[in-house]
């Protein structure tokens, strides 16, 4: 874990979002990084971890010293169902309110599965999840690449529910690969660096700033982070936006 550290404080960056602590205390985890020039301002929350003790996962988000709470994966067998997605939302709606009393935005952040009902069907399943749970607390985090897999486009997604977004999850996807699949496998080689794939980061990065989104992480689940990650953020910090 100190070894990783390591790498990310040499990126320079002025803060994270953490998807737990690999062992170490949360305390110490958010000190080892303030140690390296950088700070934890958003957490990965597991959905099972705030079904079972809510209480627990607050505490850690709060030794942490987040400022946002993120599910990453809602738990299902097979499709994702209209069941599993009002089960979720009942559940964000309480879980949002409370986070907010203690000054922590909460956010869901979805994985393509929930862009399955299609359009021309009606609304997603996503577009359900965020009317239902519009005024309760519950934000969202854009991961772009499963946006895009997911056969949504993130520009229009930003805009129709303009607001609700208060992160970003940077990943390319590569160019030529087929979208529109709920099923979130991707292989590890489809995902590129930042600016090689078909993603037009100036147009989703430029929206989301007019938004006033300040939160962007990148996020590498590539064939070779330690290779890939200095040229995404090479990237990044020359565009004119």
């Amino acid at each position: 874990v100190i070894g990783t550290l390591d790498v990310v404080g040499s990126y320079d960056l002025p803060y994270v979002e953490t998807a737990g602590t690999n062992g170490m205390v949360p305390e110490q985890y958010s000190m080892e990084l303030a140690n390296r020039g950088t700070k934890v301002v958003s957490a990965h929350v597991q959905y099972d971890g705030l079904v079972k003790n809510f209480e627990a996962v607050l505490l850690d988000v709060i030794a942490l010293g987040a400022k946002y709470a993120v599910i990453p994966w809602i738990p299902h067998d097979g499709a994702f169902t209209e069941d599993d997605n009002n089960t979720a939302i009942e559940r964000m709606k309480v879980w949002g309110p409370k986070f907010a009393k203690h000054g922590i935005k909460f956010a869901y952040h979805p994985h393509g599965y929930e862009f399955g009902a299609g359009k021309l069907k009606g609304d997603t399943l996503f577009d359900k999840m965020a009317k239902a749970t519009a005024g309760h607390d519950v934000y969202f985090q854009m991961d772009v690449c499963w946006v895009v897999y997911g056969g949504e486009d993130p520009v229009a997604l930003l805009n129709e529910y303009k607001g609700r977004w208060v992160s970003m999850h940077i990943k390319d996807i590569r160019k030529g690969v087929p979208i529109g699949f709920e099923d979130p496998k991707l292989p590890a080689e489809d995902r590129v660096v930042v600016g090689t794939g078909r993603v037009d980061w100036e147009a989703v990065i430029g929206t989301a700033r007019e938004q006033g989104i300040s939160l962007f992480f990148v996020e590498d689940e590539g064939v070779d982070s330690p290779r890939d990650i200095p040229l995404s953020l090479a990237y990044l910090r020359g565009l004119d936006i």
